[in-house]
């Protein structure tokens, strides 16, 4: 089989009329030939760190879309369902995603639990991370949140960053914000990579002093016009990824949508190739074609150079999409869930307090970071409540492996006038999260998730809905057009009750993620992320 057009020699940085020989799944031959075909032919896209997980649906799911947008192939790591479920979840991804042609790339979790401030559904110890690494369907040692257990020489991280080490696995970076001496000592633990960076100085200084750094445009972190001026110098050492990627923007597109963007500012083509196809598979050492006689024949075919239109994707030498249509099929699985928590009451939503002023996150759209700041508390009958005026509202987090007492905060810009919104995807493990502007709106958003096991719900007095999440709690057991339409109408309806975030969903299950400074919720307390430390509620 031959597959003639333009193509895009993105390692020896030329463009020539020709065609690609197809033979058992490998790249026979390439030639130069002259034809009048107008279409390009280039190696498939790569997102250089994504959580399946949070697309809602299964890995096989997710590749049915993904390979729409011409992506071949995933660094993936399962950190989400492994602090569900723990190593069963990790292989229950890696099994799923066998059985379709994308190439998942799965990573170890590093740090499952996330921390001991939180109550995760599992824990992987060193000793597991051990047998991990051994394993050949693990690529590499998934990113190392715990920054502060390095910088500290905390025993249990450095055996895990010593078992990649003795099996050559490359270590994955998280430390927003890390410069100076502490982010020198954290590279020369051995950590290769960070996709945290969210202001071009933090980027530049990891970039020399040799990190891989990844610009990262997800549904909620998005940091892709903070860190593209780098990327003209830097190209060599930099990559593509979304990391969290809801499954209504994932029926958009992927990785074509930031080589779009970055071509359209006027950025050499073979620079943003480079960063989007080649570096992932060189830094991870993956199995995937570059375009290359003797390769995987892992390529697609788009119409220009500039908007990135996908005709066709190939993987293995299969055509797994053409014109807007998947050839991926669905697989059946077992639906796998960690769901032990009780019906809640109104009752255990209310907070009592006599205080004038009361610590909140504030949200920032488009970040993962949150800011703390004081406001003036709004007391009824003796009870802290949501004030809509202020846009200060109460949220919750439930413990759903077990029952616990709700914690309770206030958090700012989200928005809400009437109702409440609540999502068991809440990093890192994924507890309860709820926000709502009365005690009973978030109480019946929080029971609407604990009945259906899992899932994302908006409530009014007049309306519920709910996407269910039966897999783990995070994912769907449903197609992914069918998850992500519904999402979509979802996301629409938080929209009209008040929210005027982008993503609404996607904010909402950061603002459980302890890693992230500033202040955050776990079901245990208040967390000021900047100190590492629970703090109090009450100012005043």
């Amino acid at each position: 089989m031959n597959v003639k057009g333009n193509i895009v020699d993105i390692l020896n940085k030329r463009i020539f009329k020709g065609e690609v020989c197809l033979e058992n799944g490998q790249i026979s031959a390439i030639r130069e030939v002259n034809h009048e075909v107008e279409n390009y032919i280039l190696p498939g896209f790569v997102d250089a760190h994504i959580h399946i997980e949070s697309s809602m649906v299964v890995p096989s799911e997710f590749a049915k879309i993904a390979v729409l947008h011409g992506t071949v192939a995933t660094v993936s790591d399962p950190h989400e369902i492994a602090n569900v479920l723990g190593v069963q979840g990790v292989d229950f991804m890696i099994e799923n995603g066998k059985k379709v042609p994308l190439k998942f790339n799965f990573g170890a979790p590093s740090c499952v639990p996330a921390t001991s401030f939180e109550s995760a559904g599992a824990v992987i110890n060193a000793d597991d991370i051990k047998l991990m690494m051994e394993n050949p369907d693990i690529n590499y040692l998934a990113e190392m949140m715990n920054y502060p257990g390095v910088l500290f020489d905390d025993e249990e991280v450095l055996q895990k960053i010593e078992h990649a080490k003795n099996n050559n696995k490359p270590i994955d970076g998280h430390a927003p914000g890390l410069r100076g001496d502490d982010v020198t000592k954290y590279i020369a633990a051995g950590i290769s990579t960070d996709h945290e960076c969210f202001r071009y100085d933090e980027a530049l200084e990891k970039l020399q002093k040799g990190m891989k750094i990844l610009i990262r445009e997800g549904s909620a972190a998005k940091n892709f016009e903070a860190l593209i001026d780098l990327l003209p110098e830097h190209y060599n050492n930099m990559m593509f990824c979304s990391d969290d990627k809801h499954p209504d923007d994932l029926l958009l597109g992927h990785i074509n949508q930031l080589c779009e963007r970055a071509v359209a500012k006027g950025m050499d083509i073979f620079k943003v190739l480079q960063a989007a196809c080649v570096n992932p598979v060189k830094h991870y050492n993956l199995e995937v074609g570059l375009l290359q006689v003797g390769d995987p024949a892992d390529f697609i075919l788009v119409d220009n150079l500039k908007e990135f239109n996908v005709l066709e994707t190939y993987i293995n030498g299969e055509l797994v999409a053409k014109n807007g249509k998947s050839f991926v099929k669905s697989v059946p699985f077992e639906v796998l869930n960690n769901f032990n928590t009780d019906i809640k009451k109104v009752a255990d939503f209310r907070l009592a307090s006599s205080s004038k002023k009361i610590r909140v996150i504030e949200a920032l759209d488009g970040e993962l970071v949150t800011n703390q700041i004081a406001a003036d508390s709004l007391i009824v009958d003796g009870n802290l409540v949501s004030n809509t005026a202020t846009d200060v509202l109460k949220m919750t987090v439930v413990n759903r492996y077990k029952n616990e007492t709700p914690s309770i905060a206030f958090i700012k810009n989200f928005g809400i006038k009437e109702g409440a919104i609540a999502s068991s995807v809440g990093h890192d493990s994924h507890n309860i999260i709820a926000i709502g502007v009365s005690d009973e709106a978030i109480c019946k958003a929080v029971n609407l998730i604990i009945e259906n096991k899992g899932g994302v719900c908006a409530v009014t007095k007049t309306t519920e809905k709910v996407v269910a999440l039966p897999v783990a709690g995070i994912m769907s057991d449903q197609p992914a057009e069918i998850i992500g339409n519904a999402y979509a109408a979802l996301d629409a309806m938080a929209k009209e009750m008040g929210s005027t975030l982008r993503a609404p969903y996607m904010s909402l299950s950061f603002m459980a993620l302890l890693v992230i400074p500033s202040l955050k919720l776990s079901d245990k307390g208040l967390f000021d992320g900047n100190t590492f430390k629970f703090t109090s509620l009450e100012i005043e």
